[in-house]
């Protein structure tokens, strides 16, 4: 069994609330999040599987965790990638619970996390990109696996996206922390015509040194790209090449990668 620590800190490190237990652990805060706050999850091993939840409002995704956690609660700015409901009140409901191996070999969307944050989080899939427009948080590229698909307007929550601020050489990169196996890949590209702009063209380079190019068509539909199985540790969007619009503004809203893990055998 491995053992879970739950603990919400404020600005200083001071213990706001915790809760521990064996494989599975719950925390329910009464404490309005004030910022600077945050939130830990500890483990007694390294590099497990693990559902997570950071708020009730936000959900729980299963996560692949190699260290310590440590999630901090977004205020102003920050706030508005997010539903209004996520962090807010003065009742919270926390858990982490070790993932059920039939729950590891599923057949699965690989790059989805409510939990990720920019940085080194340990909380994997962790999504980061060369540029973001304006550093604002509506852009940031945790928007693009965070498993909201609605792409018809940009902004506020929930039209966040992943924004590239008319980068030429802008890419973004979803990293697994281990080893899975993929076979399938789907782009929400991001479609408020006449405002947006769209690629013709994107680059998938993976961590095995493979490259190939994806032809795209004008849609608010996803686009669906099915491939031979390939083990890989991470994939790189890239070599984003626009349509010959006026508009500047071509953005992702959403990357889904399927898949496994690597030992798991592929045989469904």
């Amino acid at each position: 069994m491995a053992v879970l620590a739950l603990k919400v800190l404020d600005k200083n490190g001071k213990t706001i609330c915790v809760s521990r237990g064996e494989d599975f652990v719950s925390l329910v805060c009464t404490a309005a999040y004030q910022e600077g706050d945050r939130i830990v999850l500890e483990t007694s091993e390294k590099n497990m599987h693990v559902w997570l939840q950071v708020d009730d409002a936000l959900g729980a995704s299963l996560c692949y965790v190699t260290d310590v956690v440590s999630y901090d609660i977004p205020f102003g700015e920050k706030r508005i990638c997010y539903s209004p409901k996520v962090f807010y009140g003065n009742r919270h409901y926390l858990f982490a619970r070790c993932a059920r191996k039939e729950e590891i070999s599923a057949y699965r969307n690989l790059a989805l996390n409510v939990c990720d944050q920019h940085g080194d989080t340990h909380c994997y899939p962790h999504a980061w990109a060369n540029v973001e427009t304006r550093g604002e948080s509506v852009f940031a590229a945790r928007n693009a696996i965070d498993g909201v698909c609605e792409n018809r307007s940009h902004g506020e929550w929930p039209y966040e996206s992943w924004g590239i601020n008319m980068q030429e050489d802008a890419e973004m990169t979803v990293e697994f922390g281990r080893l899975v196996e993929i076979d399938r890949i789907v782009l929400y590209t991001r479609s408020d015509f006449p405002h947006d702009n769209w690629w013709t063209q994107v680059t998938l380079t993976f961590s095995d040194g493979e490259s190939m190019e994806w032809k795209l068509e004008k849609s608010s539909l996803p686009h669906v790209l099915t491939i031979p199985a390939k083990k890989i540790t991470w994939v790189k969007l890239e070599k984003l090449i626009k349509a010959d619009e006026p508009s500047p503004f071509p953005a992702l809203s959403q990357i889904e990668v399927y898949g496994r893990d690597a030992d798991v055998a592929w045989n469904n």
